[in-house]
């Protein structure tokens, strides 16, 4: 083990620095940089890792090496700096912790450094270097490497770059240069203006702003109270200017006025005055007083709005892949689940037990549950067809009335052309609650009801031809209300309550008037691409979720565009719901979160609906990019379920 003097003596490669390259840096090796401490082996790291140890390394043997005792205090370091002469010269060594006095030579190195000299006393820094190139032709080169080929034949890279230039020159791409006018450098400015008329520079004008007229502290004989005292003066001199009583003189005072000086600003004041004369404009302003407070919006507060959900109360397990669909019975008691294992399952909403799975074998896409509270029937969108199911929940002579009322149809006579095929359930199919199947010839993407319970319409992946059909289940009759496809159609809903469709295309709601067989509105969104739709019980108001993360509410009485965008979510929305009773509407996304909002809609039609974002409603974990794929709403209660990409559907209260 080496002491910090022994390092002194340890010899430097280069003593000179590197050839040709002074390096004072290296120069100081032996004696700023001595050999590592071999008695703690951490290596070359930052000490400040051992500050919260006991430690501050190990040794060869692998054991800890443990810092001095600090039990000196204050006095008892103040004791050691006046009685240990070496304290000046006392350092504490990094590695070990321990306290090591300096040497004469490491005294006179950090000395030399101080005072920006080099650390070797032998080093010259200005001896005469050796230049490897030289000014003088000689006569055998540098190397023997024979010329290149390229060297003596013309490049063809240059010549490329040359036709280029030729034919951008020849076509007009490349224009030349244009010679510089000669436009007088000074001219005169109102040389052209009517001598007649009022000049436009005085039609405005406005007068210079006048200096302010001196006041008693600049009297040469003030009053007491604006004479400063010495310690006062002493004050105002450390003070910035901008700061002071008085920014740009004393008050003094003389005995006469013919024994007052000469203002020493006074030039220095003048061009400041002329500067702001010439060099700082001056225009008339309207200053209008608006008290900020007042641009922004009075909102009430989400604890007035209540009730509303806020906590996650349920969550409904057992789907093995994401849920992309989900209703909600009309009475509030069972719900309807559909997901891509190819299944549908029936849950009961107070326990989240699951009362009966429904095995399909494909994707479901869509999920719908009858409206109307006197027929139990479920449509559910597999692959190219629609099923009609009744689940067999509650009431028993419910489910009775709904089997006789689809098993009362007959057939008519003559054999109607239709779009689709209605064909009955087998008896294993029927074992299984399945009652009717509706075959289409696309796959179909959307089932919804409409609100008396008999008709229904579906969406179906056909783009430039048939879309949308609208289905009376009664008399197994089947139709295409439109002639010409309106574009590539995202969605459709039944008015609640005026015979009216609404088909959401990729950018615009069109509105359709069934009796009239006519076009009624069509909805600007000023969306990229919607991707659902949902209509307020009042039938006035209109949401549309986008997938570029907007959210957009439609007054059909105020205007075609949106009356609000909402911007809450940070990834596309999938799905939209309004509630029946209360005034609330969520909107669900791919960040994983639903937002609740308050959407009152008043009666007068003066006042303007009242829009207030009320909850950020967070359970599900965000998979495959996807995070709520549907939400709906309890039919009376303020509750919320959503189902999602993660296999879960969770019920918020």
């Amino acid at each position: 083990t080496l002491s910090p003097k022994d390092s002194l003596e340890f010899p430097h490669p280069f003593p000179q620095g590197f050839p040709g390259i002074p390096c004072p840096a290296l120069t100081l090796f032996p004696a700023f940089f001595p050999l590592q401490d071999i008695r703690n082996t951490v290596g070359n790291i930052p000490m400040e890792w051992y500050q919260d140890f006991p430690h501050i390394g190990y040794d060869l043997d692998g054991k800890k090496i443990y810092k001095p005792l600090r039990s000196k205090d204050e006095l008892d370091l103040f004791l050691e700096k006046m009685e240990n002469p070496e304290y000046w010269r006392t350092v504490q060594d990094g590695q070990t912790g321990a306290s090591v006095a300096l040497s004469e030579e490491q005294l006179e190195l950090v000395q030399r450094l101080q005072r920006g000299h080099f650390g070797d006393v032998a080093f010259d820094p200005y001896e005469p270097s050796v230049d490897f190139f030289t000014h003088e032709v000689r006569i055998h080169p540098v190397t023997n490497r024979p010329a290149d080929k390229r060297s003596f034949i013309p490049s063809l890279v240059e010549k490329e770059k040359v036709s280029k230039l030729v034919h951008a020159i020849k076509m007009g791409w490349i224009q030349p240069r244009k010679p510089k006018e000669n436009v007088p450098v000074f001219y005169d400015l109102w040389a052209r203006e009517d001598p007649s008329s009022v000049l436009g520079r005085h039609k405005m004008h406005v007068p210079a702003p006048k200096m302010p007229l001196p006041g008693h502290a600049e009297s040469y004989n003030p009053p007491p109270e604006f004479l400063l005292s010495p310690e006062e003066e002493l004050a105002w001199r450390q003070q910035d200017p901008s700061e002071r009583r008085f920014p740009s003189f004393l008050p003094r005072r003389f005995p006469s006025l013919r024994a007052v000086p000469a203002y020493p600003r006074f030039i220095h004041e003048r061009f400041e005055r002329c500067l702001d004369l010439y060099l700082c404009p001056r225009q008339r302003k309207m200053r209008v007083n608006v008290d900020p407070e007042d641009l922004i919006p009075k909102l009430p507060r989400p604890r007035d709005l209540q009730p509303f959900p806020t906590t996650q109360a349920l969550i409904y397990r057992g789907h093995s892949s994401l849920v992309r669909t989900l209703s909600v019975s009309p009475s509030g008691q069972w719900l309807a689940s559909g997901s891509d294992d190819g299944s549908v399952r029936f849950w009961e909403v107070s326990s989240a037990r699951c009362l009966r799975t429904l095995p399909l074998g494909a994707v479901v896409k869509s999920v719908a549950w009858n409206p109307n509270p006197s027929i139990c029937l479920v449509a559910v969108a597999v692959d190219e067809q629609v099923l009609l199911v009744n689940p067999g929940l509650g009431d028993r002579l419910l489910v009775a009335a709904t089997d006789q009322l689809l098993d009362s149809w007959e057939a008519p006579e003559e054999e109607r052309i239709q779009p689709v095929r209605w064909v009955p359930a087998s008896p294993e199919e029927r074992g299984k609650g399945i009652r009717l199947l509706v075959q289409h010839s696309k796959p179909v993407t959307q089932v919804t009801w409409h609100g008396k319970g008999d008709y229904w319409a579906s969406v179906v992946r056909n783009p430039g031809s048939r879309q949308v059909l609208i289905h009376q289940s009664s008399r197994r009759w089947s139709q295409d209300p439109f002639r010409k496809s309106p574009g590539m159609i995202q969605c459709v809903q039944f008015h609640p309550l005026r015979p009216y469709f609404l088909v959401a295309s990729q950018r615009s709601v069109r509105i359709y008037n069934l009796l009239r067989q006519e076009l009624t509105k069509k909805l600007q969104s000023n969306c990229q691409w919607i991707s659902s739709m949902a209509v307020h019980p009042g039938g006035d108001n209109v949401i549309c979720g986008s997938y570029d993360s907007k959210l957009a509410w439609f007054d059909l009485d105020l205007s075609t565009r949106p009356y609000r965008l909402l911007r809450h979510h940070g990834r596309a929305v999938r799905s939209v719901a309004f509630h029946r009773r209360y005034p609330l509407f969520a909107s669900g996304s791919d960040d994983g979160s639903v937002i609740v909002c308050h959407g009152m809609v008043y009666n007068d039609l003066l006042q303007n609906a009242l829009l207030v974002p009320l909850k950020v409603l967070k359970g599900h974990a965000p998979t495959l990019d996807l995070g709520v794929l549907d939400v709906a709403f309890h039919p009376q209660q303020p509750w919320l379920f959503s189902s999602g990409a993660d296999g879960t559907v969770r019920l918020y209260t």
